[in-house]
């Protein structure tokens, strides 16, 4: 399936499953365990220290019940009936307790101006400030009183309980202290209740009284003013306010209205009759008709005979004596029904006519009366006014009696409207700061900036660390992961071998067998037709490329195979100075057609591999890579060698990689593992991927312990679970 496919198509990022690892979450948290800790530890200290630091405060708490069926609007507003306690009155009850004037009682009560945590702190000085009491007289208060006021207010807290419970609150350092003023925050709540409520009782009842008068004087003279005109035009009353004509005919009218709604009632009833015998209906389905008289116990009878033929039916048979009897029975009954229908019919059309004749009786009655009349309707409509207004002052003057006795009462006594059902202990425990919360709010802030922190240090590590990042970002494969060689890693008998020569020295090295799997990885590219000509670049100086190109070289040639090494980095040929022919002629002598093939491709018996250093300094070097003698020299050597291994100057800064690979079969690119920016390792893959031949990815440098950290998988070969494979 790997036949001719390219490494971006055998890689495809749109294939790999997007979602949840938990093994990435736990390789994040096993490499900034440490930092987290770091923070949230930090965090915890701050925490502690300002908790010690922190004064604490205890709140006591008493329950104040309000009744409901007591509490009523005093003064004007007691004319009007009781109303409930509802949300808006609690809340207004809670305003009360939490007023400047309210807690100015308390303070005065408790003569907290001398209290070591509430007293004023400001010094003595004149009245500043004037208040309205609920009476409507000024009173000024003292500087010491209004900062002792307002302290107990910050310290004062009211909420709503179940029901119509208000809950008062008092914070203090002292526990003591906290329950005795919530308990005469209470008091002070009931007293001022009862004392609000007997001063506008007292009010409403002066005032009361004097309205009282003016009513009353109001009545006599509407009464007196209707007896003088009844006097003066000699109407007499009689019955009521009305005259004895008008009374007459009131009840005349109210009679004759009565008759036609029942003579219209019983009309449609005759017509609904009518209506079903025209159509030939039973008259048994008239309302009136079947709920009347004897219908019902008949029906029962017919339905008992029903049932008692049935069963004779089912014993017997129709000729049988009994059957034929109870068949009779049923006739007779049937005829009963029916002769009892047609009865009630007639009844229904015999009311409706007596309904008739009782609606003329009324109308000639009341035609007779109506010419009796002897009251011009002018002194009628002036007397109806005066009647008028007597019936409105009378109700208004016995309402007003009525609320004054009831004022009266208030005001020399008054039911409890609240009451306390819960009052405050000291408390055992300070409120606050609660210690348990508090460390845990501290712990959590901790975690959230030791999580965000060591979140803000991944993304900002813009470099590869796993195998995944490589695949997703760059679509191409990690080839193979090279340790980070450090000089103890590299002394052999007491001297230090190049890294480049280290596959020769130790062929069973995890390094050798980095490049090993590097050389696998590149042969797997295409099976059947393994890439002979290799181009080994990098993003940006200094990632190892050379080293890498060296290694794979000097482990292809111990394998036996013939490999010709190619220095293309014109610009600083570190691998030629690392092999000694710096200052021997090279590639661009051969492209300047100084020299020939056989006098600069020469075997470096020490290494093992055939060798074409970089040669004498050049201007130009991408017109010299570029051109058809070099794609000639290119071709010749890969007909004459195993393989070729061509080393190019880092991509970022310059071209000439770029023009190399289009003579190259494959190209591995060599990235330093966690330090190289991702997007400058983007940029380079766009750039070369041109011609499809990245064969991958080659992560030098790794550190090993932070490696395991980033993932478990197989292809960090120094992990521990591998080290019995290699051989130092």
């Amino acid at each position: 399936m790997l036949h001719r496919l390219s490494p971006a198509k055998i890689f495809d990022t749109s294939e790999v499953v997007q979602g949840f690892d938990l093994r990435e979450i736990l390789s994040f948290v096993w490499r900034r365990w440490k930092f987290i800790a770091s923070v949230v530890g930090v965090t915890l200290l701050i925490g502690i220290v300002s908790l010690l630091r922190q004064t604490p405060l205890y709140t006591a708490t008493s329950q104040v019940l309000l009744d409901p069926q007591s509490e009523k609007v005093p003064g004007p507003g007691a004319l009007r009936p009781d109303v409930n306690l509802d949300l808006a009155m609690i809340e207004s009850q809670m305003a009360i307790i939490r007023s400047t004037v309210f807690l100015r009682r308390v303070v005065e009560k408790e003569r907290l101006v001398s209290d070591p945590e509430f007293g004023f702190s400001g010094g003595p000085g004149p009245s500043i400030l004037a208040t309205i009491r609920p009476a409507g007289e000024a009173q000024s208060i003292s500087t010491e009183v209004l900062g002792s006021t307002e302290a107990l207010k910050g310290a004062v807290s009211v909420a709503t309980g179940p029901g119509y419970l208000l809950v008062i609150s008092v914070t203090s350092t002292d526990p003591v202290r906290a329950a005795r003023l919530s308990n005469a925050v209470a008091d002070v709540y009931l007293l001022d209740k009862l004392d609000t409520r007997f001063e506008a009782a007292k009010r409403a009842s002066a005032w009361l009284s004097d309205r009282l008068v003016e009513l009353r004087n109001q009545l006599r003279a509407s009464e007196e003013a209707v007896a003088e005109f009844r006097a003066q035009h000699g109407l007499y009353q009689g019955g009521g306010n009305l005259t004895l004509n008008q009374q007459q005919l009131s009840e005349l009218n109210a009679k004759l209205v009565e008759a036609r709604a029942d003579a219209a009632q019983k009309k449609a009833r005759v017509d609904l009759l009518l209506a079903i015998e025209a159509k030939g209906g039973d008259l048994q389905s008239l309302p009136d008709v079947s709920n009347g008289g004897a219908l019902s116990s008949l029906r029962q009878q017919a339905t008992t005979l029903s049932q008692q033929e049935a069963d004779l039916l089912a014993r017997y048979g129709a000729p049988h004596p009994l059957v034929v009897n109870i068949r009779a029975q049923q006739r007779d009954v049937e005829r009963a029904i029916v002769a009892e229908a047609r009865r009630l019919a007639a009844g229904v059309k015999n009311e409706y006519k007596l309904a008739q004749t009782r609606v003329a009786s009324f109308e000639r009655s009341l035609q007779d009366v109506t010419g009796q009349t002897s009251i011009d309707d002018a002194t009628a409509i002036r007397l109806r006014e005066l009647e008028r207004t007597v019936a409105v002052n009378k109700s208004l003057f016995e309402d007003f009696l009525q609320r004054a006795k009831i004022t009266q009462q208030e005001s020399t006594f008054e039911p409890r409207e609240a009451r306390v059902i819960s009052p405050a202990l000291p408390p055992g425990a300070p409120s606050y700061p609660r210690k348990t919360q508090y460390l845990a709010l501290c712990l959590t802030i901790g975690l959230f900036l030791g999580v965000g922190g060591a979140v803000a240090k991944e993304m900002l590590n813009a470099g590869f660390t796993t195998p995944k990042q490589v695949e997703e970002i760059l679509g191409l494969p990690l080839l193979s992961s090279v340790s980070h060689m450090r000089a103890r890693d590299l002394t052999v008998d007491g001297r230090i071998i190049p890294i480049a020569r280290y596959p020769i020295v130790k062929p069973l090295s995890r390094y050798s067998e980095s490049m090993r799997a590097l050389r696998s990885g590149i042969q797997m590219t295409d099976v059947d037709h393994p890439p002979k000509v290799i181009q080994v670049t990098s993003t940006a100086p200094g990632e190892g490329k050379t080293t890498i190109a060296l290694s794979l070289a000097a482990l292809t040639a111990y394998s036996g195979h013939k490999v010709l090494f190619i220095d293309a980095d014109l610009r600083h040929p570190s691998a030629s100075r690392f092999l000694g022919l710096q200052e021997e002629p090279g590639l661009v002598d051969l492209l300047l057609g100084r020299v020939k093939h056989n006098e600069v491709i020469k075997l470096h018996e020490k290494e093992g591999y055939w060798t074409l250093p970089a040669g004498s300094r050049t201007q130009n070097p991408p017109d010299l890579l570029g051109s058809d003698r070099m794609k000639s020299i290119v071709e010749s050597c890969k007909q004459a060698f195993d393989l070729v291994v061509i080393d190019t100057p880092p991509a970022g800064p310059v071209v000439d990689p770029a023009v190399v690979s289009q003579l190259c079969d494959a190209i591995v690119l060599v990235v330093r593992w966690g330090a190289t920016a991702r997007e400058m390792v983007k940029y380079t893959v766009q750039q070369l991927s041109g011609h499809k031949k990245i064969a991958g990815v080659v992560f030098n440098q790794v550190d090993d312990r932070q490696a395991q950290t980033y993932s478990s998988h197989a292809y960090y070969y120094g992990a521990r679970y591998y080290k019995n494979y290699y051989s130092d």
